[in-house]
């Protein structure tokens, strides 16, 4: 009962916060009218949701299938090249956690704010997330750096394969502020409805990552090859671009930022109300992956590497959701704002059925395509049948795994942060990781791969049937606020 009435006061303080009534437009303001954000509370639904999640798929896809290419690049260099970069997987996915969580917590409370109509906080919102995401990563940057050689000896890593690791992160956490500030700074953009910018930004990022890799990694000309380094320096110059890109929108196209700093601990603190449990909402996903990787790497260097593959092929069918479930948040959390619910449900409804759709698809392709594309990158038999196996099984679940994203993308753009949370606890370390031991004792390193599946199908029917019931809650309580209230 505590905890029923501790939700629903988080309920009513929503609802509190978001029928003050905005502050009244300032036609004259920067960005009043000069931005290229789109209001999603008005035209059809499906229009917007393909436009936002159309933007968002070219960009996530773009960084995938540049992670891919620089896969094939290091298949060239060696199998312990590949498996020194799967090795930072989990790492890399802690550092962009933090940068995810931060850009979620403001891109929840800026959209909400957007569909309200006050548009002058909403500069003061990006401008205070800028400044607090940019001292988190630096520091971050700077002790993740530190940190290097114990962090990948508990992973498992030695020898030959934790020379190349720190040969590899020692330059990539150069690049880590420049790349999670464009994360965050794509985020801000998508929030107040420009659905184009973030996704040209990532796609930029990316390409001239793929075009400035073999120049780096192999060497040409006068450039010396620089091997496993190159794949860094590549990452470092290209997110050096995408950077500036990023900024430049924000500042002089959508002229969001603005000199003032008063009520920047207020905007902190909205901010932070919703990223620091979005925060811990995506580390647990790089904890379990790092304990998933400890579970591969008693199988060899050659199933971390056929995983590394396997993962990196697999998520170009997962990004196709995970933007889905992207586009859902800043449409949510403006229409939130808006009081327009009817245009949430549709919207869920849409997502939802996609999600489920799309997943099959993917599991066909994997089966008819899976085994092909992973012989173009290496023709290791181990690492290939490794990759193989993780192709052929974890595709079953992307649908589940769409369902559970933008479960989560609604409660984050409604300001209810702990649900996602909670949900990604109890999938981890509750049915994932205990599944994974279990699976692995049975049925060896493919047994961990159902566990992802089986874990991944039981918690996104658990999402999407919670997010329903809260949804309506919520809904009903600021109905019950506003009236009293009038």
């Amino acid at each position: 009962m505590k905890e029923a009435c501790v939700y629903n006061r988080g309920f009513i303080n929503t609802a509190r916060r978001m029928s003050k009534p905005a502050a009244p437009a300032n036609p004259g303001a920067p960005g009043q009218r000069g931005g290229r954000g789109a209001n999603f509370t008005e035209g059809p639904v499906h229009s917007h949701l393909i436009r936002l999640a159309g933007f968002m798929f070219m960009g996530f896809s773009a960084m995938t299938v540049s992670q891919l290419i620089e896969a094939v690049y290091l298949g060239v260099l060696g199998t312990d090249e590949l498996a020194a970069v799967s090795f930072t997987f989990p790492v890399v996915m802690v550092l962009q956690s933090v940068a995810m969580g931060l850009g979620v917590g403001a891109s929840s409370i800026i959209a909400r704010t957007t569909g309200a109509g006050d548009r002058e906080q909403v500069r003061r919102l990006v401008t205070h997330c800028i400044l607090l995401a940019a001292g988190a990563l630096v520091t971050l940057a700077i002790l993740g750096s530190q940190l290097n050689d114990p962090i990948f000896r508990l992973l498992g890593a030695k020898g030959h394969i934790l020379e190349l690791i720190h040969a590899y992160m020692d330059i990539w956490f150069i690049g880590l502020p420049l790349f999670a500030l464009s994360m965050i700074g794509t985020s801000l953009i998508r929030a107040v409805g420009n659905a184009a910018a973030p996704g040209i930004v990532m796609t930029v990022g990316s390409v001239l990552q793929v075009i400035f890799a073999p120049f780096l990694i192999f060497g040409f000309g006068p450039i010396p090859a620089h091997g496993i380094e190159g794949a860094a320096l590549a990452f470092l110059f290209a997110r050096l671009a995408s950077f500036a890109l990023c900024y430049y929108i924000i500042i002089f196209q959508e002229r969001l930022v603005t000199r003032a700093v008063d009520g920047i601990i207020a905007s902190w603190r909205s901010i932070l109300h919703v990223g620091l449990p979005a925060i811990a909402t995506n580390l647990i996903m790089p904890v379990s992956m790092g304990i998933i990787t400890r579970l591969l790497a008693r199988h060899g260097a050659e199933i971390i590497a056929g995983f590394g593959i396997g993962s990196r092929i697999g998520q170009m069918m997962v990004m196709i959701v995970m933007a889905v479930a992207s586009s859902a948040g800043p449409f949510i959390g403006q229409n939130w704002g808006a009081k327009k619910y009817e245009r949430i449900d549709t919207a869920l409804s849409l997502a939802n059925r996609f999600s489920m759709a799309w997943g099959v698809v993917a599991f066909l392709i994997m089966l008819a395509f899976g085994k092909y594309i992973v012989s173009i990158i290496n023709h290791d038999p181990a690492v290939v049948d490794a990759a193989n196996w993780y192709l052929l099984i974890t595709p079953l679940s992307i649908g589940f795994m769409g369902m559970t994203a933008i479960a989560s993308s609604c409660f984050n753009a409604m300001g209810q942060p702990i649900p996602p949370l909670v949900i990604s606890i109890a999938r981890m370390f509750i049915v994932y990781i205990p599944m994974a031991i279990l699976f692995d004792y049975l049925w060896g390193y493919v047994g961990i791969f159902l566990a992802t599946s089986v874990s991944t199908a039981i918690l996104g029917v658990a999402a999407f049937m919670w997010n329903r019931h809260a949804l309506a809650v919520s809904r009903r309580d600021r109905e019950r606020f506003e009236a009293a209230v009038a």
